[in-house]
């Protein structure tokens, strides 16, 4: 009890001293635990002694930032993933998974596998775009700034203001941008207390008392018109000014499905460039007549390592194959470790939340497939290139083996 007392009072007299413990521990003693720097990782925890670090081993372990952990041990890139950084003491590795993926690895293990990138909702913005750093990081937009769609690149953006010539009829909001409307376009509104009444429209009476203006023969007269019978004029006035604010929010309204459309054609623009790049591919793979033992040799080699670039030349559709040749490609999923099925839903873009609901069935690698089959661009190069990126090239090898025994009788054809 003494000694803890004592510790009570180091540690009261450091806080009003101003003197802080990073770590927040302290040694029986009473002394602030000392952190291992960027590199280094813990070997002896504080305890009775104060923490002891070594150095982290080139290419074998890491530590990315100062703490209380031992080191890590390092990342190995998935066959057929290119390696952009090796692993130092002081950064895990980096490898290239392709647009739209990333290098995910659990706990301290150094299996790594490519995991699609999130995407953060609506009223949120990217703080850090998915790439070889790591996944996407998502963060609520502040005040004064939106983010009106789903995204793994945008940013929160910057409230607009409106002019001088308008008015603003809804503020801006975490998932919308301010609404601004032309003061023109307003119907002026009376003065409150104003007791005028609404001018309604009256028909002219003719009396025989009535004093007529003629126009030159007897049977030619008109009615002269009151001030009265004048407010019919403003009603239609009325009429004009709210059929114009009619006109502009039809307009707004086809702003924004013109700026949708053109957006969604960006990204049709973007997909049939990417096809181009591989049907281009085709072309000088075909045009190269005189090594075609050199580029058999090289395509059996690329596909052994899960190249992507080759996979997605197979444009057949995994939903025409035959019935049992699905079922031997359901059949070796489930025989892996258990999760591959998991792992290769995350590759063809499927968030955790949706892959939970098919476990949650009693077949989930046929709910899996099944699914993905009814979507545009389901081909077998596409799984294949999926299948690459869990490490799965036992599988990808299968659709191969069935083109190649395919090819004598469509020749023949």
């Amino acid at each position: 009890m003494e000694m803890l007392r004592i510790c009570f009072c180091l540690l009261g007299i450091k806080v009003v001293l101003g003197d802080v413990c990073l770590s927040m521990q302290f040694t029986h003693h009473g002394e602030c635990c000392n952190l291992c720097q960027a590199g280094f990782g813990v070997v002896s925890e504080c305890g009775a002694e104060n923490t002891k670090c070594k150095p982290c081993k080139e290419g074998v372990t890491f530590s990315s930032s100062e703490g209380s952990s031992a080191c890590q041990v390092c990342s190995r890139c998935p066959a057929g993933v290119p390696q952009v950084v090796p692993c130092s003491t002081t950064e895990d590795t980096r490898c290239d998974c392709g647009k739209g993926f990333y290098l995910w690895r659990e706990g301290n293990s150094s299996v790594a596998r490519c995991a699609a990138c999130r995407v953060c909702e609506i009223g949120a913005g990217v703080t850090r775009q998915c790439g070889t750093t790591g996944n996407t990081q998502c963060q609520p937009c502040s005040p004064g700034t939106f983010s009106e769609e789903r995204s793994n690149t945008q940013p929160c953006q910057p409230c607009s203001r409106c002019r001088e010539n308008q008015e603003e009829i809804r503020p801006c909001q975490l998932n919308s941008d301010t609404l601004c409307l032309d003061k023109e376009l307003h119907i002026a509104s009376r003065p409150a207390g104003s007791e005028i009444p609404i001018p309604v429209p009256h028909w002219p009476v003719v009396t025989e008392n009535e004093n007529v203006k003629t126009s030159g023969s007897p049977g030619s007269a008109a009615p002269e018109l009151t001030p009265q019978d004048q407010g019919g004029n403003n009603i239609l006035l009325y009429v004009s000014l709210l059929a114009a604010v009619v006109l502009g929010l039809l307009l707004y309204v086809a702003y924004k499905c013109w700026k949708s459309f053109q957006q969604k054609k960006a990204l049709g623009k973007a997909r049939v460039a990417e096809l181009g790049n591989i049907t281009e591919a085709e072309k000088l793979h075909s045009d190269s007549g005189v090594f075609l033992d050199n580029v058999e040799h090289v395509q059996d080699t690329q596909l052994s390592k899960g190249s992507k670039r080759d996979s997605r030349q197979d444009l057949r559709l995994y939903i025409n194959l035959p019935p049992h040749q699905q079922q031997e490609v359901e059949q070796m999923l489930e025989e892996g470790s258990g999760q591959s099925w998991r792992q290769l839903g995350g590759a063809l873009g499927y968030e955790s939340e949706r892959l939970d609901t098919f476990g949650r069935g009693q077949d989930p690698v046929h709910t899996l497939l099944s699914d993905w089959s009814q979507q545009d661009g389901s081909t077998l190069g596409q799984l294949s290139s999926a299948l690459a990126r869990i490490d799965r090239n036992d599988i990808s090898r299968l659709f191969s083996v069935q083109k190649d025994s395919a090819s004598p009788r469509d020749s023949a054809v």
